[in-house]
């Protein structure tokens, strides 16, 4: 169950994450050539950015029918979107071909992508967090929470291997090998497919669902939604702020820094790339100690060390960078990702434990998607033009700044390690 799950959202973070590369090193030019390099890169951030506002939407539907129907059937439709919409990304003309209709139909893709992810991520960590015995949550649910990790490790590589193959400053490459990625995916998909299906229904689903059937002789149904944010609104919003910052860093870390070391730094993009893939495995490495560590002193404590982590790190980030070393910028990314793997490993458990099992599914997914436009969906719109006006330190600031607001919404938290699901 934990490998299936594992494997089911490396493949579709690696969906997720192939368009945040494309959309640092190639998308400027394929779909904005005529804004230029700062205003094309602005708009394709922009473009990035439309996933992380579907992401809500997608967990209330999603969760809505992994509340009803069950967690693995809304897995297998979420991997079946993904799929789908990463393809025809492949395979979408650039502007010289079909003019305006291309950045059009590219947002209409992406925000079916940050749909599918608003739906995967609490079925994933669902189906782990729920089979794990009392003392284990942690771990159990640290599996879905590398995914992202493998995923980022996939993406860069198959980016990396296309541009050495057709060389760095190809045409080849601007023209059609950069669709090599994305039509990848789909033996990705048919793997996680297969994975999907194999599995089974978690014990605690099918025990509330007979509960909830004998309840509904009695009084009616109310819809998953409803209830999550009637009962337990304050624990969506608090999530959601104590997830900002792990958000901000995931953009900054996957997307941002991959189009700064080549646009601001000068960097090649074989050897951003080759960093990139170096601090996954950095990333990999703290899910899995902070995972462990939250199920000895607890999520919150964990949590909110990764947040006085990013305090500081987010006001040197940049001079560090700035300094134009290789190592420097090798040493950016791994603290940056190394500091979102400390924030992302327990919240897997975390946010499960927070939530009543007959809207358990929806209530995480929003939490964790809210908190994805929050860090993920703003930043994003707004890096690029401070970095261009004030330097890297402005965004630094901005990301302190969102490090104080997780700090206090983690701190609000219950702690939820020893509770029982």
């Amino acid at each position: 169950m934990a490998v299936a799950s594992c494997i089911g959202t490396t493949i579709e973070f690696y969906d997720f994450f192939i368009y945040g590369t494309a959309a640092a090193l190639v998308f400027p030019t394929v779909f904005f050539p005529a804004l230029g390099s700062t205003a094309g890169t602005v708009a394709s951030f922009a473009t990035f950015a439309v996933a992380f506002f579907a992401r809500p939407v997608g967990a209330m539907l999603f969760g809505h029918y992994g509340d009803r129907i069950g967690r693995k059937k809304t897995l297998v439709s979420t991997l079946l979107l993904m799929g789908i919409s990463t393809l025809l990304i492949g395979l979408l003309p650039g502007a010289d071909t079909i003019g305006v209709a291309a950045p059009l139909i590219l947002v209409l893709l992406r925000f079916a992508q940050g749909f599918a992810v608003g739906g995967e991520w609490a079925g994933a960590t669902l189906l782990t967090a729920e089979y794990a015995p009392p003392g284990k949550r942690g771990l159990y649910a640290m599996f879905p929470q590398l995914g992202p990790a493998l995923a980022f490790i996939l993406s860069s590589g198959t980016f990396l291997v296309t541009g050495i193959f057709l060389g760095d400053t190809n045409e080849a490459f601007l023209s059609w090998g950069w669709r090599i990625p994305f039509l990848f995916s789909i033996v990705l998909v048919a793997i996680g497919l297969y994975m999907r299906l194999a599995i089974e229904e978690t014990p605690v689903f099918r025990a509330n669902q007979a509960a909830d059937r004998a309840q509904e002789q009695d009084q009616p149904r109310r819809l998953p939604f409803a209830d999550a944010w009637r009962y337990q609104s304050k624990e969506i919003l608090l999530s959601a702020g104590a997830l900002a910052t792990l958000f901000a860093f995931f953009y900054l870390g996957t997307a941002f820094l991959t189009s700064y070391g080549t646009k601001n730094l000068g960097f090649s993009r074989p050897f951003v790339l080759s960093v990139g893939i170096a601090s996954a495995f950095v990333f990999g490495a703290a899910i899995v100690v902070s995972a462990l560590y939250s199920d000895r002193i607890g999520r919150r404590k964990v949590i909110m060390a990764s947040c006085v982590a990013a305090f500081g790190w987010a006001l040197v980030l940049f001079p560090l960078l700035d300094t134009g070393s290789p190592v420097a910028f090798a040493i950016g990314m791994f603290g940056t990702l190394g500091i979102f793997g400390v924030a992302y490993g327990p919240c897997g458990a975390l946010l499960p434990e927070m939530f009543a099992t007959r809207y358990r599914y929806t209530g995480a997914g929003l939490g964790y998607n809210l908190a994805g436009v929050l860090g993920g969906a703003i930043p994003p719109l707004i890096a690029a033009p401070l970095a261009a006006s004030f330097g890297g330190i402005a965004i630094g600031v901005m990301l302190a700044i969102l490090a104080v607001l997780s700090f206090f919404c983690t701190r609000a938290l219950v702690e939820t390690k020893d509770l029982a699901l």
